[in-house]
């Protein structure tokens, strides 16, 4: 049979035990794993929008700092572009920010033309937009 082939090895290694002393704080260190803390300033609330341009074609109506931002968050998170657009919208109700955010085609097509620079995030939970 196939799984009896590795039998005499399959339990070569016993199973690491923890033990758990401090009840209260593990569960706390649970918990806040759900937890993120995330901030926009009042100059990226102002900068959000596109300045005026004289060139052809349809002005954009998202900044550079409006797509960055997003694709930041879509590094820091690994989500797919629909993800972020759904969570930069969650996130901006949640701060009664009444902010236009960029639909994912948006994201996939600007996404190209931008250089972002290579940024290390700090912790698992927390995100800085």
């Amino acid at each position: 049979m196939p799984f009896k082939h590795n039998a005499d090895r399959r339990d070569k290694f016993d199973k690491a035990q923890f033990k758990v002393t401090n009840w209260p704080d593990y569960n706390e260190s649970l918990r806040r794993r759900g937890d993120i803390t995330i901030w926009v300033d009042d100059s990226v609330a102002s900068a959000w929008s596109a300045p005026a341009s004289n060139g052809r074609g349809r002005p954009a109506k998202y900044s550079d700092l409006a797509i960055e931002t997003c694709l930041r968050v879509r590094s820091a998170y690994d989500f797919a572009f629909r993800q972020t657009q759904g969570f930069v919208r969650s996130v901006f109700a949640l701060m009664r920010l009444d902010l236009p955010v960029p639909d994912f085609s948006t994201l996939s097509r600007r996404a190209g033309g931008l250089s972002l620079s290579k940024v290390k995030y700090e912790g698992v939970c927390s995100g800085y937009v």
